[in-house]
């Protein structure tokens, strides 16, 4: 009984928290989406649980998937690839080593960045990195997805995808000091999309690589008053590249 207790006054504590930030993390809704393409894509990672999709995630070698910090659960046990359809067939691997940053200790706080170690290797062309040298343009396209509710609150199981574009950090950081470095802002300001996209952990694509991973926004979903944030992945490449290369953590 006190263990409960003391797990719903820790859950109770980060929602708060969460909610007086004005930001939560960014879960299973995919506002103003269309179905991907078919073929495309295939790098886009359900990672599971033994109850299901759990959070998003993208393959960036033969063997790892990028996710988000925020995703870690002792409960992740696979991750499926290669299908749009959550209910068709997929390549399944389980999920052997959680790599997450050591930086990390909420959301809030940046680094929300982990890695997934997979049980074989994937037959499955795999994402690339962006260059540690990274450049977005205000106002740049870029595309995200993820599988989740739709605006109508209605689940799917066909990934789902829609383009968001960049924000400028200096009109971020004015209104919101507070925000984590290392992010990039994306969707969610001046526009009802991207408010609630892609599920937590997903990629953010510009230039066909994947610039970012979506970490949190907005607890007032379809709000254009506020920036979803996305881990910026060419300022952790070092550390990506060095997992990769010693096969783990």
């Amino acid at each position: 009984t006190n263990d409960l207790n003391i797990l719903l006054f820790m859950h109770i504590r980060w929602t708060l928290k969460s909610y007086y930030a004005g930001f939560i993390p960014l879960g299973t809704e995919i506002i103003q989406g269309q179905i991907a393409p078919r073929k495309q894509m295939l790098y886009m990672a359900s990672v599971q649980t033994r109850y299901g999709h759990h959070c998003g995630g993208s393959l960036i070698s033969d063997n790892f998937v990028l996710t988000a910090a925020h995703c870690d659960n002792n409960g992740l046990a696979r991750v499926v690839l290669g299908t749009h359809n959550l209910r068709g067939r997929g390549t399944v691997r389980n999920i052997v080593q959680r790599c997450r940053h050591h930086y990390y200790q909420d959301h809030t706080t940046g680094s929300d960045i982990m890695l997934l170690k997979l049980s074989q290797r994937v037959p499955i062309r795999h994402i690339p990195l962006p260059p540690p040298n990274m450049y977005l343009q205000h106002n740049q396209m870029c595309h995200v997805a993820g599988w989740g509710l739709t605006e109508t609150g209605r689940g799917v199981t066909d990934l789902r995808v829609v383009d968001v574009s960049v924000v400028y950090q200096n009109v971020c950081r004015r209104q919101w000091s507070w925000l984590p470095a290392n992010v990039i802002f994306a969707g969610g300001y001046g526009t009802l999309k991207g408010a609630c996209n892609g599920d937590s952990g997903g990629p953010l694509v510009c230039n066909g690589m994947v610039a970012g991973v979506v970490s949190y926004g907005d607890n007032v979903c379809r709000d254009p008053g506020f920036p979803n944030v996305y881990t910026d992945l060419s300022k952790f490449c070092h550390w990506i590249n060095q997992i990769i290369r010693h096969n783990g953590c």
